[in-house]
């Protein structure tokens, strides 16, 4: 049945106003342009309701009774990975009959939508306990120390790791037209390994990997790059170096040349990318190197560099500041995993933290932007919008 039109309160009470003096239905349908039926029913509304208000109870009555609606969330919420179809069938058990869209739409109205689980680091026990002991040794470090670290990790860059994540806008039937394509690539199309240092005061050196890296040639890279970024960045005499549990970082030879150096080593909870914030750094230089577009893997590097340079220093101190943060929320979790790993910092154009987590590595007033480098009429996926600290699926 198809719905009829309301029509305002103020039309209504025109209607009982020209009625009042005097005027018929068809002269008012006439001066209102409304059609006589409506005329009629404003008027018998008034007269038996002494009101033109749109009186409750009116419409479609809900399907889902606030009992119902009270069981779906709490089942969703006991059980994320319960489908809609499940929740149809368990409803039709107890004499309700829904579709499984309604059920969808509920949930939706109630703020809980489907989405893909996020991927975390699996913790042990032992991981969490540790994870959970450094953040109390460490939450109410002073910020000066903070910004006296230097915060170190290798991440990989995939030629075409994020082009996946874009969309366009196309008419219908119109997905295979070239423009609207992505090219694929064997393998990927090749990829390089990158070692890079930031501080509060800014990105330090950025280096690439070449072949697989084993302990000697992370020594290596240590050797070049360490004490320049330290330099650059003013961390002065009372520095301290991070670095995650690797098996390089760790390893016998490693652990020598480092006690040699004489550098003060941040103690670091194993399975733990969510609390280095170089991760943030990690995952927003993606993002703009894709945006880049290159061709092969001496673009992608050079790309790589280009935007490591262009990551302001506001946005490196934002997330150093704020690292207490960090440690606050794996102490809320009791060491388990949060949502600190991907997203977070700091907006380039606006000088603010963001409400969705994100990191802008460009600001408004770029002339270079997603589309100077071909007709892309697409944008990044934007990381889902989260809280600072949920727990994992097995952290429950």
């Amino acid at each position: 049945m198809v719905k009829s039109r309301e029509w305002s309160r103020k039309t209504r009470e025109e209607v009982i106003t020209l009625h009042r003096k005097g005027n018929g239905y068809k002269k008012i349908a006439k001066m209102l342009n409304i059609p006589r039926e409506t005329i009629g029913s404003i008027i018998r509304k008034f007269k038996a309701k002494g009101t033109v208000e749109t009186l409750p109870g009116r419409g479609r009555k809900k399907m889902l009774t606030s009992t119902a609606v009270r069981y779906l969330k709490r089942r969703v919420e006991k059980s994320p990975r319960v489908t809609a179809e499940e929740l149809r069938r368990d409803l039709s058990d107890v004499g309700t009959e829904v579709s499984a869209q309604t059920i969808r739409r509920t949930l939706r109205n109630e703020g809980l939508h489907a989405r893909t689980p996020r991927r975390t680091p699996l913790l042990s026990p032992k991981n969490k306990k540790s994870r959970l002991q450094y953040a109390k040794s460490h939450v109410d470090k002073p910020k000066k120390f903070w910004d006296r670290v230097l915060w170190t990790d290798e991440t990989k860059l995939e030629l075409f790791g994020l082009m996946d994540q874009r969309y366009v806008w196309r008419r219908k039937n119109k997905a295979y037209e070239e423009k609207n394509t992505l090219p694929t690539v064997k393998h990927g199309g090749g990829s390089i390994m990158l070692w890079g240092c930031f501080a509060s005061a800014g990105t330090g050196k950025l280096q690439r990997v070449q072949g697989t890296m084993n302990s000697l040639q992370y020594q290596e890279i240590l050797d070049d790059n360490v004490m320049q970024s330290v330099t650059n960045l003013r961390l002065g005499r009372r520095w301290t170096f991070q670095q995650d549990n690797d098996p390089k970082h760790t390893s016998k030879s490693t652990r020598a040349w480092l006690q040699i150096k004489g550098w003060n080593i941040l103690e670091w909870p194993s399975q733990s990318p969510d609390l280095n914030p170089i991760e943030n750094l990690w995952w927003d230089l993606k993002k703009a190197v894709a945006v880049c577009m290159p061709k092969n893997v001496t673009e992608l590097e050079a790309f790589a560099h280009d935007e490591w340079a262009k990551i302001p220093v506001d946005g490196c101190k934002t997330l150093v500041s704020s690292y207490a943060s960090r440690l606050k929320a794996v102490i809320t979790v009791k060491g388990c995993c949060t949502l600190y790993a991907r997203g977070g910092g700091y907006s380039r154009s606006h000088g603010t933290h963001t409400r969705s987590l994100t990191f802008s590595l460009r600001s408004q007033s770029d002339t270079r932007g997603p589309n100077s480098r071909g007709d892309v009429s697409d944008t990044l996926r934007p990381p889902a919008r989260a809280a600072l600290a949920v727990p994992d699926s097995h952290c429950l």
